[in-house]
């Protein structure tokens, strides 16, 4: 037929093949296929599994420090890493003029819990679905890599802005912190390196990064009073003193203390028994001694020393034979927001918003922190991470986009002075 075309077996089969050829040197992936095989190949990701990899169990650094130190070094940073006890601790620092910004943060991480639970070897930092698991990848590995990717990607633009940059890095901070940051900040006050930003990659955020960040949290203690009685029969009422009975109306004065309701920026302050000891137990004999102890989640508005002499004078009007104890002292902090200065809140405000299309919710939640010492040189310290829906948990993980869009905040941070 005039103006038809005809394809031969032998030229259908040569172009069957040179298409499977094709095929085979360049795999035909969907977009959204593509988009997710370079989201894995970013180098924050690469970071998260590098940081992942090595198996940092508190106050064990594993390595960590020192690749970092190797990927600082390279880019033209100063570094000093120095042990205290059993912890090591890490400081890196780079230009010469500017405001000094501080990334803070730690390589431990809390044990594992059941292996046989996790859906991948733990420290193998694996992807699956979209998410990379791992202990650690969110408290704080992914985040630290993030800042190092960020700052990598700054400084090999060439467009650096006039801001020096700091890496403040801990191997204790999920344990007794005796030895990690407050040491640091020893080291910084006695060097006169006084940051004037600190940004704790601690995770933060709820859903999705950036969506809240921190700019305080409350302080902690532990308490434990242990109250003396009389053995007696259950039987003689009148023959001895029931040492659980002296406790019960002893704690039940400390739950009927007011405290603070707290703002809403910052949570009140709250008490909340945490465990009671009688010793051995028999049935027809009243204990002779009960110990009680409780932890104290107490907001700004008050001093440790004003807690314990509040918690101590509560319990002597109940009943006097008892002694006391306190532990694991935290103290509590807050960055104020200052209407009329540049603050880091402002800045990050503005970052998220052009960057995710929304403000970040500004809150205080979760425990304790070492931005608890870092305010000791530094009074602008923001919390700023990954979220944090599954930290200490098996199965730690986070999707490898949250990753991407923290380091891209990072990224406008530096870039924003």
């Amino acid at each position: 037929m005039s103006g038809s075309t005809s394809v031969s077996s032998q030229d259908a089969l040569s172009q069957e093949h040179v298409s499977n050829l094709y095929d085979d040197i360049h795999p035909l992936h969907s977009p959204l296929e593509s988009a997710e095989l370079a989201d894995e190949c970013h180098p924050a990701v690469s970071y998260s599994k590098e940081l992942i990899n090595r198996k940092s169990l508190t106050p064990e650094d594993a390595g960590c420090q020192m690749w970092l130190a190797e990927k600082l070094t390279h880019l033209g940073f100063e570094f000093h890493q120095f042990m205290s006890k059993d912890v090591s601790n890490f400081i890196a620092i780079y230009g010469n003029k500017g405001p000094l910004l501080a990334f803070c943060g730690h390589t431990d991480v809390v044990p594992v819990g059941d292996a046989n639970k996790w859906l991948t070897d733990p420290f193998s930092g694996e992807i699956i679905e979209g998410e990379l698991y791992g202990r650690g990848v969110t408290d704080m590995k992914g985040g630290i890599a993030a800042m190092l990717s960020a700052v990598e990607r700054l400084i090999e633009s060439g467009k650096v802005p006039d801001v020096r940059i700091m890496f403040l890095i801990t191997s204790d901070e999920e344990g007794e912190a005796d030895e990690g940051s407050i040491r640091i900040v020893e080291y910084l006050k006695s060097k006169n390196l006084l940051p004037d930003f600190c940004l704790i990659g601690e995770p933060s955020s709820r859903e999705h990064s950036g969506d809240a960040m921190l700019v305080g949290r409350r302080g902690a203690i532990s308490g434990q009073f242990d109250v003396i009685g009389k053995l007696g029969h259950v039987a003689y009422p009148t023959m001895h003193h029931n040492a659980a009975h002296h406790a019960t109306r002893m704690m039940n004065a400390l739950l009927q203390l007011e405290w603070d309701k707290g703002s809403p920026n910052f949570p009140g302050t709250t008490l909340q028994v945490t465990g009671i000891e009688t010793g051995h137990f028999t049935d027809n004999l009243v204990p002779a001694n009960c110990t009680v102890l409780f932890n104290v989640r107490y907001s700004h508005n008050y001093t440790e020393q004003e807690v314990r002499e509040r918690i101590e004078e509560t319990l002597n009007a109940v009943y006097e034979k008892f002694s006391m104890s306190w532990t694991r002292p935290c103290l509590p902090y807050i960055t104020h927001l200052q209407e009329d200065e540049e603050t880091l809140v402002k800045r990050l405000e503005k970052v998220i918003k052009q960057r995710c299309g929304r403000y970040p919710i500004l809150c205080t939640t979760g425990g304790t922190s070492d931005g608890r010492f870092f305010t000791d040189i530094c009074d602008q310290v923001v919390e700023l991470g990954l979220p944090n829906k599954t930290i200490h948990q098996v199965n730690e993980r986070v999707k490898v986009s949250d990753i991407i869009e923290l380091e891209g905040i990072y990224y406008d941070l530096l870039s924003s002075f």
